[in-house]
């Protein structure tokens, strides 16, 4: 195996993107959504993996999924963005095994001095303190509860959670402190935790939102290679609804010329199995995720490259993405607008949307045995 050294921020041009000796060996990454796994953009030098004409990579056993765990210092991530209806999160796991190719949170293990690439699905991270680090910060004099999002950066019900189950550690939390949250995921495995989520929903103080991008099961492997498959995730749906929890469908990302076809079928579907509400997103391409999709579409979708690239291009000014707030989620111009008028239209045609549920945050009990100090008086 040889390495090759260039400037960490530099992006390959189409035609350098079309040299496939640059991609691991098929066999190596059978099962994974990326092909490439260039170091990450903070590092002095970058390297990536080539065949130097001996088949030195084809040698090299296939890829397996390593888990470090992290004694996280703090679990409650704060953010502003004015475009996000949420202003704080928690992520037990960095990484996601899920392998979604398009998935916006790979530049993050970039921080972690990783690639984006194969390490962010395979080379993971898990903190199994999560919990107790939630319940020291629900304690603190002064904290005011407001809905906690998880699932919105790396997939908290990733088949690593079958394992370490922080998940439902931080479930257990946020029920005795009758705290509200919101959950986003791919994963069939949210329903292992219904009796939990069930008694959350009586009290009001949970939503949860799974993500389907596509119900065309080919593509579903190729795009999102070890999250549940459509089917699975429409089940979750039927299954968390008929236990009286508020469910809804995210349409995450919406592709243009590759599943916006579906918008209507999928709403249509999700309502049959009992969503209540839905929302989507436009494909985002953030700084590494740019050329990994990129070089997925000429793997598995070569015919529709020009045509895919094109579209996106015509809805972020021109550029792969443009992370303008307001516009990031949704895009702008004649095809984002279609899109969504689409999906408005075709949410209201089958009954989504028609009410949505504020969580609630006077019951909230805050905690005594978060390691807080507490007063002598």
């Amino acid at each position: 195996m040889s390495g090759a050294t260039r400037s960490p921020g530099a992006v390959p041009d189409i035609q350098d993107l079309e040299q496939a000796p640059r991609r691991l060996a098929e066999d190596r990454r059978r099962g994974r959504g990326a092909a490439l796994n260039k170091s990450g953009r903070f590092e002095p030098l970058g390297r990536e993996s080539f065949d130097d004409g001996w088949d030195s990579l084809e040698d090299l056993p296939p890829l397996k999924t390593t888990v470090q765990e992290e004694r996280a210092r703090t679990i409650i991530t704060r953010n502003e963005s004015p475009d996000i209806s949420f202003d704080r999160s928690i992520n037990p796991y960095r990484g996601c095994e899920h392998g979604c190719i398009y998935c916006f949170a790979r530049p993050s293990h970039a921080y972690m001095g990783l690639s984006p690439g194969l390490d962010f699905e395979t080379r993971l991270f898990a903190k199994p303190n999560a919990a107790e680090l939630l319940e020291r910060e629900l304690s603190r004099p002064g904290y005011v509860p407001r809905a906690i999002a998880i699932g919105t950066n790396t997939d908290p019900y990733q088949p690593l959670e079958r394992r370490y189950t922080l998940m439902r550690e931080i479930l257990e939390v946020l029920e005795n402190c009758a705290h509200p949250v919101a959950i986003v995921t791919k994963s069939a495995l949210i329903t292992r935790d219904i009796d939990i989520l069930s008694r959350m929903a009586e009290r009001n103080l949970v939503k949860v939102a799974l993500s389907i991008t596509t119900l065309d099961t080919k593509l579903c492997r190729a795009m999102e290679p070890r999250a549940s498959a459509p089917h699975k995730r429409l089940g979750a749906v039927r299954a968390l609804s008929a236990a009286g929890i508020p469910t809804s469908v995210m349409m995450a990302p919406v592709i243009p010329a590759l599943t916006d076809s579906e918008i209507e079928r999928l709403l249509e579907t999700a309502a049959e199995h009992g969503a209540t509400e839905a929302a989507y997103i436009l494909l985002r391409l953030p700084l590494e995720v740019s050329e990994l999709f990129r070089d997925w579409l000429l793997r598995e979708r070569p015919g529709q490259y020009r045509h895919v690239m094109n579209l996106i291009r015509a809805m972020r000014g021109g550029k792969d993405y443009d992370a303008k707030w307001g516009e990031r989620m949704r895009g702008r111009g004649p095809y984002a607008d279609q899109i969504s008028k689409r999906f408005s239209l075709a949410a209201k045609r089958f009954g989504l949307n028609l009410r949505r549920k504020k969580l609630n945050t006077d019951d909230f009990i805050q905690p005594q045995k978060g390691g807080v100090q507490l007063s002598l008086f």
